[in-house]
């Protein structure tokens, strides 16, 4: 599976997750729907599960006038799936990341939020770099 698949099927676990309180294992194979699963696939969807309070907290930092609650939940997971790989995937370059959140954001929502979520990361990957 390549990886835009793998961040793809991510974002429709996190937001089974999200929405109906699956558990990463049932998201997962909701999302794969028969399709074989991928090892990227679940590193994301259980990487950003187990990290879930840190990434929130992240991305809340970088919410101007907004909070969590306010945000769409599509958006916010697309949010949440780039946030873990600019904080824990040390294998992806952060604007590999940023760029992958937005051609997902442009496909799973519309253009205003693609750029609102290109905002919100480029603030988190500033902040990620002058640590």
């Amino acid at each position: 599976m390549k990886r835009r698949t793998a961040r793809e099927k991510a974002l429709q676990a996190l937001f089974q997750m999200d929405m109906n309180e699956a558990s990463p294992e049932d998201a997962i194979r909701n999302a794969l729907d028969g399709q074989e699963s991928d090892d990227y696939l679940e590193k994301l969807v259980n990487g950003t599960a187990t990290h879930l309070a840190e990434i929130d907290a992240m991305i809340s930092q970088h919410l101007e006038n907004w909070t969590l609650d306010r945000l769409a939940k599509v958006e916010l997971n697309i949010l949440r799936l780039a946030a873990y790989e600019l904080m824990y995937a040390e294998d992806v370059p952060a604007n590999v990341a940023i760029n992958e959140a937005l051609e997902i954001a442009k496909r799973f929502a519309d253009e205003k939020s693609a750029k609102f979520i290109n905002g919100v990361l480029n603030q988190m990957k500033d902040s990620i770099e002058s640590k």
